[in-house]
């Protein structure tokens, strides 16, 4: 017998908009591209700046051509020498903002992408792009 205080764990919670269940938006957010894969990444030769300070490759020392990979919902950045790590400031969003529409290239696994892009060391200490000027 349940309490009066207590609600039967039967009982359907209320419904809401799709567009309004934060549950069902995340589920959308994570799910792989095109149904199977779930890494996508591109490159980006300027400076990465987040919350104003330019990212720094703390293996290195590089500034700036990165290869930015979105794998679900986790943004990671990796620098020509092989070194990567998660971003926790950047967000699926941000990285679709960073590359824009239907740019960018999905791939098999993290290895693929790092060897397609030049991204798995066999460049460390190279940048192929000269700055922009400011």
């Amino acid at each position: 017998m349940l309490s009066e205080n207590l609600q039967d764990p039967r009982t359907p919670l209320p419904q809401t908009a799709s567009g309004d269940d934060p549950l069902l938006r995340l589920q959308q957010e994570t799910q792989p591209a095109g149904g199977n894969i779930g890494l996508r990444a591109t490159t980006h030769p300027e400076e990465i700046r987040i919350t104003g300070i330019t990212v720094m490759c703390p293996q290195c020392g590089a500034r700036r051509d990165w290869m930015v990979i979105c794998d679900r919902n986790e943004i990671s950045i990796r620098c020509r020498c092989a070194h990567q790590w998660i971003e926790r400031e950047l967000t699926r969003a941000d990285y679709l903002a960073m590359i824009g529409e239907g740019i960018g290239q999905d791939y098999p696994s993290l290895e693929a992408a790092a060897q397609a892009a030049g991204y798995d060391g066999t460049l460390a200490g190279t940048y192929l792009s000269e700055p922009r000027p400011e």
